[in-house]
Formats: structure tokens, sequence, C-alpha cells
């Protein structure tokens, strides 16, 4: 299958088939990606009891996939708008694979650590490159896009405590991970043949880091980072929580499953909403709502009423989280659109991956309230300054970077 150049892409693709070919390619391929961490996510408890990891150490390990995440979105995904997107959707796939082989064979902290940073840095290359390609293959309708393609990742993640549960307890910590990694290289061949028509002239800036002159760049990145530091905050204590407080495995696994379900049913209508209502508006009213369940987390007397809250809050979730994307999508030149990606993700990365850590240590210094108060907290800080920056396009429905290849972005 062949995607159209930028030129060419300005109108919504005629061809159906075409665009059911990307979304398996590249859906499915996000998806794998997605199941190694939900994987890992469910078996931090398992790394404490079995490898003897205490909380905090299992919170750097996951806090620093998310920061090798951040280097890689903001020194190699900006290489996908340059001619390379699907060299380095390759490379970081391939990686990651790596990732996932080392954290299976170790028992020790070290090898894990490492493991999880090889991961994180090939989820970093590869994700904002596949969004580049997605929102190009049908600029008119990215709100909706993004929200499929997010779908499919949650939908991976949701399998990985899946996974973890029918392999763990008769195979062990690794199978898992070995069972991923296995089926993620099954899918490269299929995303290796996808050829991806790629940018002739690349843009001027190597890297993104100018994009944030723009005020409302600067406030959806703050928006979207403000979700990951309630992604990294609640990954880093669910499982533990739920262990301290006497939680079944079978619970807390299923939580997660059943968290992710309303957000695999409501991405595409929820990416198609932020499009409709305002992308910042919603996520926005999303944040605030998130902010607040986190504070419940830690007043929560038992695991069943943590559970009975994630359901609602997973469903406020669904709806908004695909905001930050497509605000992103919406206020950027088509040419910088992996770069642009890939600074939303760093920031999301570097957010969740401080959160993680910062919420562990409090949590095994002061308790559960502590850990998830400041997060709330934490969470509504970045809000406000999300929306100041944002306030000059609050309303913004239509995208205002829709462009000449050479287009400026707006400076307020």
């Amino acid at each position: 299958m062949q995607i159209d150049t930028p030129e060419r892409l300005q109108q919504p693709s005629d061809d159906p088939p075409s665009q059911v070919v990307l979304f398996l390619a590249f859906g499915g391929m996000m998806a794998s990606l997605a199941a190694g961490y939900g994987v890992l996510f469910t078996i931090v408890d398992d790394y404490r009891d079995d490898y003897g990891i205490s909380e905090t150490a299992i919170g750097v390990v996951i806090g620093v996939g998310f920061i090798a995440a951040f280097i890689s979105q903001l020194l190699i995904a900006p290489q996908a708008d340059r001619g390379h997107a699907r060299k380095v959707v390759l490379f970081g796939v391939a990686i990651n694979i790596v990732g996932l082989l080392l954290m299976a064979a170790g028992t020790t902290l070290i090898p894990i650590l490492i493991g999880r940073i090889i991961s994180g840095v090939g989820i970093g290359a590869a994700g904002p490159a596949v969004r580049r390609i997605v929102i190009l293959a049908d600029p008119e309708h990215l709100g909706q896009n993004l929200g499929r393609l997010q779908a499919a990742e949650v939908f991976g993640f949701a399998m990985g405590p899946a996974i973890s549960a029918v392999m763990v307890g008769s195979l062990g910590i690794p199978a898992p991970f070995i069972a991923v990694a296995a089926i993620t290289a099954v899918l490269l061949p299929f995303v290796a043949r996808v050829q991806v028509e790629e940018t002739i002239e690349a843009p001027k800036h190597r890297l993104a880091v100018d994009l944030l002159k723009s005020r409302p760049f600067a406030g959806a990145v703050m928006l979207g980072a403000a979700v990951f530091a309630m992604i990294g905050a609640f990954d880093a204590l669910w499982a533990v929580v739920h262990k301290d407080l006497g939680t079944g495995d079978w619970i807390a696994n299923l939580g997660i499953t059943l968290f992710a379900l309303p957000l695999v049913i409501l991405g595409t209508p929820g990416g198609r909403l932020a499009q409709t209502f305002g992308p910042f508006r919603l996520g926005v009213l999303g944040l605030l709502s998130g902010a607040t369940f986190m504070f419940l987390y830690g007043l929560m007397p038992t695991g069943g009423l943590i559970f009975a809250v994630a359901m609602v809050h997973a469903i406020t979730d669904g709806l908004t989280v695909a905001s930050s994307g497509v605000a992103v999508g919406m206020v950027v030149p088509e040419d910088r659109q992996a770069g642009a990606q890939g600074m939303l993700g760093a920031s999301q990365a570097i957010a969740a991956g401080l959160m993680a850590i910062i919420t562990a240590a409090l949590y095994d210094q002061y308790g559960r309230t502590a850990a998830y108060t400041v997060a709330a907290i934490v969470m509504l800080v970045m809000v406000a300054a999300g929306a100041w920056l944002s306030r000059d396009v609050w309303s913004l429905r239509r995208p205002i970077a829709r462009p000449e290849p050479k287009a400026e972005l707006p400076t307020s």
C-alpha cells in the first residue's frame, strides 16, 4: 500500500480499503508496543515479591522508561519529518523487541532497568512517526483517526494484564514479555511492507523545540503532560496498592482490563468529540475530573471501592484523553507533525516518569493518601498552566495551521 505525499493528502482518502490496511498495520503495531508496557505494569508486585525489588526501585523502573522515551521522542522522532518516517517506525519496533527480551531475562534490578530503557527508546521513536503517517493520511478527520489509533494502543495495553494473568502463574515472570516480543516480531514484516512516500523537502529545524514558541502548542503540550502525570502515578501505585490492601490478584488485573475497555470503545468517538467540541475545552474538563478521581483513590478504604471509582474514571478518560493529540494536530503545520507529536510525547514521558518515581517514593514513605493527593495537586497546577497558554484558541474546532509546507506557527 502506498501513502500519498502531503500535497495529495489534503483531501480525505478515496480509497477506503487502503485506509483499512493502514490502520490494521499501524494500529496493530501500536497495540503490540503498548502490550509490553501493560505486562510490566501488572507484574511490578511480582518483581517486589519474587525478586526483592523495593517499591521505590519499581517506580524507578517504570519512570526511567518514560525518561528514555522522552529523549527518544525529542531526538529521534523528528527524523520522521525529514524523509525517514518508515525507517524510524521499523527502528523503534525492533529496539522495543530487544528491550522486552532483556526484561524477560533479568532477575535483578540492573538488567530489568536496561531493558526498560531500551524499550522506552523504541516506543518513543516509533509512536510519533506512526501518528504523523496517520494524521497525514486524512487531515480532515485527524480527531477520529487519532482516537482510533489511541483505541488500538489502549487495547494493547489492556491485553498486557490478560497475558500476564494467563502466563505468569504457570510459566513465570519472563513468559509474558517473550510472548509480546514474539507477537511484535510477527507484525513487523507487515508494517515493513507498507510503503510510505516520504517528505521530499525536510523542515529547516532538526528538532521540535522551536514549536514551543507557539502558545497554543505549548498549552496543548502542558495538557498532554498533565494526562501522563496522572498515568504515571496511577501505573506506579495500582498493583502495589491493591496488594497491600489485600485485594485479590484477579480483581486487580481485571480492573486494568475493565479500565481500558471504555478507552478502547470511546477512543474514536472521543477523538471526534475533541475535534467538534474543541480539544482544549474537552481536555481541561477531562483533567479536572481526573484530578478528582486521583484524590479519591487516596481516600477509599478498600480495593473494591478503588475499583468502583476507577470504572467511572475510565469513562471520562475514554472521552477526553485524545484531546491533547488532536490539539497538537490542529495547531502545527503538516511538515512538522512528527516533531510536534514527538514533543508532545516527550513531555508526556517526562511527566509520567517523574510522577511515577515521586508517587512511588511518597507511597513508600508516607502512604497512599499523600501519594495520590500530591498527584492530584500537580495535575491541577498543570491544567491551570495549559488553560492559560491556550486561552486564545480555547474554542478552536478546526485546524489553524493546515498548511502550505512552509507555514509559520501562530504565536498567540
